[in-house]
């Protein structure tokens, strides 16, 4: 009863929330169907259920950190860590924190890029929640699971609000961790 209870109250946000999900073709390129979900934070009962989703995911986790990857990671990563009552930290894109980091590069559709933390941010043994706003093909999560272990953290899950189901990049993550959540699937 309680798995069914579980199921019941996660297809129910994932309703609630992919109502508010505008989908704008050939964006930002031709053949593009880009997820838009400037609707969704417009609303302020909708971003809510979002947090109360991605609670309830971890209501059995340990959760020291939650780690927000730029931009829109930074969105609901920020809010969770405060309803969790633990720090956020700011993944960002390479030369945009102003005190010592460490980087990780990882590779792209068309060419590579590179991410950075705070040497101070994570520590040691901490459980670390990743959040980004889209999973597509993990290189982006993964790199910033790379930065948590390089800094002995540990990942404890990764949230996403959206999943590209179709470019696997679920597959990448799973050697990190098997807690890997998506509200919503395409």
């Amino acid at each position: 009863m309680y798995l069914i209870l579980q199921l019941m109250t996660v297809i129910n946000y994932e309703r609630i929330v992919s109502q508010k999900i505008r989908e704008v073709h050939d964006f930002p390129k031709k053949g593009i169907a880009y997820k838009d979900i400037t609707p969704l934070l417009a609303c302020a009962h909708s971003s809510s259920t979002v947090i109360d989703a991605f609670e309830h995911q971890l209501s059995q986790s340990k959760v020291d950190a939650v780690v927000g990857i730029e931009s829109r990671g930074f969105i609901f990563g920020m809010m969770l860590a405060n309803r969790l009552n633990v720090p956020f930290v700011p993944i960002r894109k390479a030369g945009k924190l102003p005190h010592h980091t460490i980087a990780q590069q990882y590779d792209l559709e068309y060419g590579s890029a590179t991410i950075e933390i705070h040497t101070d941010s994570i520590k040691e043994d901490w459980n670390v929640v990743i959040h980004d706003d889209l999973l597509a093909t993990g290189g982006t999560a993964n790199a910033a699971a790379k930065l948590i272990t390089q800094l002995g953290g540990n990942v404890e899950s990764y949230l996403f609000l959206l999943e590209l189901t179709y470019l696997s990049g679920r597959k990448i993550l799973e050697k990190n961790t098997e807690t890997i959540f998506s509200l919503v699937k395409y």
